[in-house]
C-alpha cells in the first residue's frame, strides 16, 4: 500500500489525516480494554491512499468520510452490545474535533477468516492502513484477495445502491425548490452511478481490483460490446476524477436532469444484462424481470430469511422465503427504471428508502 492517504494531496491534508489515526488510536485503546482490541485499520479511499481531496480557499481538505475498522475478539454480537456505545461515542467526538465524518465498523478476525469472498471483504484486506496491528493479522484471509472469487451477487448489489442513489437524486431533482444541497447532493450521486457503471462490468467479468486508477485501466482493456454501448470509459473517468478530487456543482438543474436521464438508462441496461447473466435467465425488460417467479437471491438461505421477514415485517411475513432485497431490486424497476408495461408501485419511495438502510 501506498504511504499516503491520498494520490496528490498536499502535505498539510497528509500531515491532518495522521493526526486522526494516531489520535483515533489512542482514544480506543484508553476506552477498549486491551484483552479484546485486536488491531485498528483504515479502510476506504484514505486506507487505499486514493482519498478524496477537496480544495478550498484555506488549502486542501478530506472529503471522504474516514472509516476505521476495529478489530476485537470474542463473539461479535456479544462485544458490539458491550462496546457499541462506546465506539459510536468516540466517532461523535472525533467528528465534532476535526469536522470530518468518522465511522467505526467493529469485525473480529474470525468472522472475516470464516466469511466468503466478497467485495467488501476484498476491499477491505487488500486496501487497508494499519493504525494499530500489522497484516500478520490477516493470517487466514488469503481468498479475500482474489477479486475474481467475488460472487456476481456483490455486482449486482453495488448496482443496486448506486441506482439507489439516482432514485434519490431523481426526488430531489422533481423538487419545486432546488438548493445548493440537492444540487451537491444530485452530482455526487451521478458521479457514483458514472463510476459504477464500469465497476460492475469488471466485477461481472472477474477483473475488480481495490484501486480506481487500476480499475480504468481494466476498463480501457476490456474488448466488450457493452462499453462502447453504454459510453463506459468517459462515463468511468468522470468517476475516477471526481473521487479523487470532489467538488462543489455550479452545473444547473438541466445538466444535471440530462445526466441523470442518460444514467438511469444506462443502469437499467446494464441491471438487465447482469441479472440475465447472474440468474441464468433471460431479461429483456424490467417488467419481465418484475413477472419472473424466479428467486432475485438465491445465495441466501430460505429457513433464515423467514425469520428476518418476520422480523422486519410482522409475523404474517414468516412464511416468506425471500431475501427482503428482493423487494429493493423490485423496487428499482418500478421507481427508477419505469417501464410502460409494468403494473402500478408495489412499493413508494418512503418504505425504498426504509429498507434500503437495512439490506443495502
Amino acid at each position: 500500500m501506498s504511504s499516503r492517504f491520498t494520490r496528490d494531496g498536499s502535505a498539510a491534508l497528509e500531515a491532518r489525516l495522521a493526526t486522526i489515526c494516531r489520535d483515533t488510536t489512542k482514544r480506543l485503546r484508553n476506552r477498549l480494554p486491551p484483552s479484546i482490541l485486536e488491531g485498528i485499520a483504515l479502510g476506504g479511499g484514505y486506507g487505499r491512499g486514493e482519498g478524496g481531496v477537496f480544495k478550498t480557499a484555506t488549502g486542501d481538505a478530506p472529503y471522504n468520510d474516514v472509516e476505521f475498522f476495529v478489530f476485537v475478539s470474542g463473539p461479535l454480537l456479544l462485544q458490539q452490545q458491550r462496546w457499541g456505545k462506546t465506539l459510536q461515542q468516540t466517532a461523535h467526538e472525533l467528528t465534532e474535533d476535526y469536522g470530518i465524518e468518522i465511522e467505526f465498523k467493529m469485525l473480529t478476525l474470525a468472522k472475516l477468516r470464516r466469511s466468503p469472498t466478497s467485495m467488501f471483504y476484498y476491499d477491505l484486506v487488500m486496501g487497508h492502513r494499519w493504525a494499530l496491528g500489522d497484516d500478520s493479522l490477516l493470517t487466514g484471509c488469503e481468498h479475500h484477495r482474489d477479486s475474481s472469487k467475488i460472487p456476481l451477487h456483490e455486482a449486482t448489489r453495488l448496482l443496486m445502491n448506486r441506482s439507489s442513489g439516482l432514485l434519490f437524486a431523481k426526488q430531489r431533482l422533481t423538487k419545486d425548490i432546488f438548493t445548493d444541497e440537492d444540487r451537491d447532493f444530485v452530482a455526487r450521486n451521478l458521479a457514483k452511478a458514472q463510476l459504477a457503471l464500469g465497476d460492475v462490468l469488471l466485477a461481472a467479468h472477474g477483473y475488480y481490483h481495490w484501486s480506481c486508477l487500476e480499475r480504468r485501466k481494466r476498463l480501457i482493456a476490456l474488448d466488450l460490446p457493452l462499453v462502447s454501448a453504454l459510453n463506459l470509459i468517459p462515463h468511468h473517468t468522470a468517476g475516477v476524477m471526481f473521487k479523487l478530487h470532489p467538488t462543489v456543482s455550479q452545473a444547473p438543474r438541466e445538466e444535471l436532469a440530462a445526466l441523470h436521464h442518460t444514467l438511469t438508462q444506462a443502469t437499467r441496461s446494464l441491471f438487465l444484462w447482469l441479472e440475465s447473466r447472474r440468474l441464468r435467465h433471460p431479461f429483456t425488460t424490467t417488467a419481465s424481470y418484475l413477472e419472473s417467479n424466479l428467486d432475485k437471491c438465491p445465495e441466501t438461505d430460505p429457513l433464515r430469511n423467514r425469520l428476518i421477514n418476520a422480523r422486519q415485517f410482522g409475523f404474517r411475513a414468516l412464511s416468506d422465503t425471500r431475501y427482503p432485497r428482493q423487494r429493493l431490486l423490485h423496487g428499482l424497476c418500478e421507481l427508477l427504471w419505469e417501464d410502460p408495461s409494468s403494473e402500478p408501485t408495489s412499493i413508494d419511495i418512503q418504505e425504498y428508502e426504509r429498507l434500503w438502510h437495512h439490506f443495502n
